[in-house]
């Protein structure tokens, strides 16, 4: 007989802290298997070496705490090395040999992968990736453990409908409660001595306090109802506690032991599920709505799904706070006959329901995975082919584009939303987006299409651009608007300016400053795709811009490198105050390492006139049809892009990830195991995630200049400040000492983005590896709050009413020096294998949004064209011998 594996588990939750799913699951699948949980781990304390904290709290678990020397938190990734080593001593200590593996963050999933398991289950318990503070790198080692994972269990209905899709042994597990546990509850001499001499009635809840509590809704209850006792059992983390809404009624009573909770549950006369309706609750299945089942008391809950759809006829729901009172009243004060109703409900529900049932099912499942009998192998084996003309990886604008135009397409998106990074969250009331983003555009198509897409949930406005600098707001341009700045700083912008133009003031040969014809005044305006050098891709520059006269001093000479450009073309005292700190901020490299060619066909220079006139007086907002932006209404930027929907004939297949891809056999392989063979393929994602991700099939001279690629990250924070109109401006620009370069003023975007009394902030960070974020987590949160309040944007006295952080890996493209010869290598060799590149990450460009728009229809444009010509022989050159 086989011998009896070990589970090693991965935990982002510590045994010792609230008894919830994990403790509850593996302290009864013990009884069958060994368990060792690892926790995260904890800092070592001076002097220390890397050592495990081991205890045994029940039978057959052991509780193993890594401590290292490692500042950062979780399993990160700068841990895994001392993680590493621990595992293998704690392997060798226990002497580990036959090992299931079971995650609860796919963080630790280049730990699990270390022990080579049997197998590999993923319990899924919350959506994590939504958490405050989630690590950036999460999402994509979430979908990197369904390729992996053998087994996966979900913690509710809503989790298992956003999962199911994702690999073909999803199975759904709603926590469970211990009814006789929280039946002592039902003893009503039974009472906390905490609460015990508090009056009635007591409404309770109990739980982690977290971002997931609605706490302006516990707030109104208290100032609404100063009668009722609100007492809140459970620990406070990750927000801070003076948050808290505090009033001579709400009682915050810490974390409690399980054995103690029923003695609170027992003097309430109302339990309480006053959860927020944001991300991060969108997945919930609170464990305690039955546990308040066992104690039968009556509960009063916010519209969280796996509540209102299981339990809606016999929970109280109020889906605003009046509702929610008026429910909790409606609790307090029902008939008998309406709480028996309620009780038979609760008493049919619990029957079918426990922990021991729900381990002993789990177990099935293990063992059928242990036996080879599982639908995994099966379905990697036979999983379903599809076949389609064109397949579209991406469904962020070029995609959405490409397949709004290609109605024999098939889209492959890997999330479960479409939009890419012009993807919205909501939070709290907000609307985030995933970085700035704005429409505007000189084509009509693009125009024609927002019309389409949008119809009137559209706002247009004149945009307020502005940069912070010197303690002063000047409005962007930069050196089109000085006035305000301290008169050494104007000086020496002007006179670098006119330094650039014309050689240093004291060279004899300048006896008289030339004015530039005023016939070509305008010309540069109207020509190519120019921008300031404040090149972040949200608005192109409208400064008037002149063609220097054709001398030999002026003629155009190529330039070699990003910051010459900056110095020849705006001078030395632009560089130096705003174009050189701002790029070196924004691209995260040495200016010297990009060429201009991105700058677009015309080289910009100032029309000195202006500049002049710009630092003399203040520069009036800007106006007309260049100068206005638009914006959805409302729904933020995820609109517009859920706007193609309608119109997309072809299939769409969300949770779909691209595991590999065969160009040989034009074959595109996903997550799930399934195959999807193509005739054409446009791909929109990362130029260098795609050649990985066709494997053994690059050549060596491909792959290296795939792997030559550059690109930087950007990390959003976004803020949601408890006070209306904090600002006219929509967007700012720092180049100075802040941990952001720009912020995007996300509640002047749109009136829709913020809740009543609320205005939203998107706080945009740079990094890549020669530039790593200052810190991480909360920590990068509290930076971006504290950076604005130095700027003077938020007060001290302004309270967060909300605050996340999205992360975007391949945001800007480096235009180095060998990035077009690289890319045109790469891009001729996918087309000879019927890969058509499209949009900003896939042909590497410097695109817009308005520019996707474009890219997605060029694409299919291009695929109509080859679909007409005479199929070729038998394929390109083979040159896998090249390496």
């Amino acid at each position: 007989m086989d011998k009896t594996p070990t589970i090693v588990v991965f935990s982002h939750l510590r045994w010792n802290w609230v008894w919830q799913r994990p403790q509850h699951l593996l302290s009864r699948l013990a009884k069958r298997f060994p368990v060792i949980f690892i926790e995260e781990p904890l800092p070592c304390e001076a002097g220390q070496v890397p050592h495990w904290n081991i205890e045994q709290p029940v039978s057959s678990v052991l509780v193993c705490t890594p401590f290292t020397t490692a500042e950062s938190p979780g399993f990160s990734g700068s841990q895994l090395n001392e993680l590493g080593i621990l595992l293998d001593e704690l392997v060798n200590q226990q002497a580990l040999r036959d090992i299931l593996v079971w995650l609860y963050t796919p963080m630790a999933l280049p730990l699990a992968r270390k022990l080579k398991p049997l197998a590999m289950i993923y319990d899924v318990m919350d959506e994590l990736s939504a958490f405050k503070g989630a690590p950036p790198e999460l999402l994509e080692l979430e979908a990197e453990a369904y390729r992996c994972v053998d087994l996966v269990f979900t913690g509710g209905p809503s989790l298992y409908k956003a999962k199911c899709d994702r690999h073909p042994n999803v199975h759904c597990f709603p926590s469970s409660v211990d009814a006789a546990h929280f039946g002592k509850a039902r003893n009503n001499a039974f009472d906390h001595a905490e609460q015990s001499s508090l009056p009635r009635p007591r409404l309770g809840f109990f739980g982690v306090i977290d971002e997931r509590i609605d706490l302006a809704l516990l707030d109104r209850m208290a100032r609404e109802r100063p009668e009722w006792q609100l007492l809140m059992v459970g620990p406070v983390t990750k927000i801070d506690p003076a948050d808290l809404p505090r009033h001579p009624n709400i009682y915050y009573l810490g974390q409690q032991t399980y054995d103690q909770l029923p003695a609170f549950l027992a003097g309430w006369d109302v339990c309480l599920l006053p959860f927020a309706l944001n991300e991060s609750t969108r997945f919930i299945s609170p464990t305690k709505t039955l546990e308040y089942m066992a104690a039968e008391k009556s509960i009063v809950s916010t519209p969280i799904t796996d509540v209102v759809e299981p339990y809606g006829d016999i929970v109280h729901i109020g889906d605003t706070a009046d509702a929610f009172i008026a429910a909790c009243d409606q609790a307090l004060n029902q008939t008998a006959g309406q709480f028996n109703r309620q009780l038979t409900g609760m008493r049919k529900v619990l029957l079918n329901t426990s922990w021991d049932m729900t381990a002993r099912a789990m177990a099935k499942e293990i063992v059928k995975i242990q036996q080879g009998r599982g639908p995994v192998a099966l379905a990697r084996t036979r999983a379903k082919k599809e076949r389609a003309k064109v397949a579209i990886i991406g469904a962020g604008p070029t995609g959405l584009s490409a397949a709004f135009h290609a109605p024999d397409s098939v889209l492959l998106e890997a999330n479960d939303t479409v939009g890419g990074w012009c993807r919205s969250i909501e939070e709290n009331g907000f609307t985030f987006d995933y970085a700035g983003h704005i429409m505007f555009s000189n084509e009509p198509y693009v125009h024609e299409m927002y019309n389409k897409l949008l119809g009137d949930n559209v706002h247009w406005q004149d945009r307020e651009a502005w940069i912070y600098s010197k303690g002063v707001h000047t409005r962007y341009p930069f050196q089109g608007a000085l006035y305000g700045l301290p008169h050494d700083v104007i000086k020496e912008c002007i006179v670098g300016a006119i330094e650039a133009r014309f050689g240093g003031l004291d060279n004899p040969d300048n006896k008289r400053l030339e004015k530039a014809p005023a016939d070509n005044k305008d010309s540069a305006c109207r020509v190519g795709d120019v921008k300031d050098c404040c090149g972040d891709g949200v608005l192109e520059s409208t400064v008037r811009l002149v063609k220097p006269k054709a001398t030999p001093k002026n003629t155009a000479e190529p330039y070699a490198n990003f910051e010459e450009f900056i110095y020849k073309v705006w001078g030395a005292g632009v560089a130096k105050h705003f174009a050189i700190p701002y790029n070196r901020k924004l691209w995260a490299v040495d200016l010297k390492e990009m060429e201009t060619s991105w700058l677009g066909g015309r080289v910009p220079l100032p029309d000195l006139e202006e500049m002049i006139e710009g630092a003399l007086r203040p520069v009036a907002k800007p106006m007309g049809p260049n100068a206005r932006f638009g914006y959805p209404l409302q729904g933020g930027f995820q609109s517009l892009m859920n706007g193609f929907l309608p119109y997309i004939k072809g299939r769409l297949r969300l949770n779909s990830q691209v595991v590999s891809i065969s160009p040989s056999q034009h074959r595109v392989t996903l997550g799930d195991g399934a195959e999807l063979e193509y005739g054409h393929l446009i791909s929109t994602m990362p130029l260098p995630v795609l050649l990985r991700s066709i494997r053994g099939e690059v050549p060596a001279r491909i792959r290296k200049a795939a792997e030559s690629l550059r690109h930087i990250s950007v990390r959003c924070v976004n803020l949601g400040i408890g006070r209306p109109n904090l600002t006219e401006k929509h967007w700012i620009y720092y180049p100075e000492d802040t941990v952001f370069h720009r912020i995007f003023v996300q509640g002047n975007a749109s009136p829709h983005c913020n809740p009543p009394g609320g205005f939203g902030l998107t706080c945009e960070i740079t990094h890549a590896p020669g530039k790593p974020l200052p810190c991480d987590g909360d920590a990068l949160i509290e930076r971006c709050i504290q950076d604005c309040r130095k700027v003077g944007i938020i007060s001290e006295e302004d309270p967060i009413w909300a605050a996340n952080q999205v992360d975007m890996p391949h945001a800007y493209v480096i235009y180095d020096h060998d990035r077009a010869s690289n890319v045109k290598l790469i891009r001729d060799w996918l087309a000879e294998r019927d890969i058509i590149l499209a949009g900003r990450y896939s042909e590497w460009e410097y695109y817009n949004s308005d520019h996707a728009f474009l890219a997605g229809k060029r694409a299919v444009e291009s695929v109509r064209e080859l679909q007409t010509k005479p199929v070729a022989a038998a394929g390109a050159s083979n040159e896998l011998g090249q390496g």
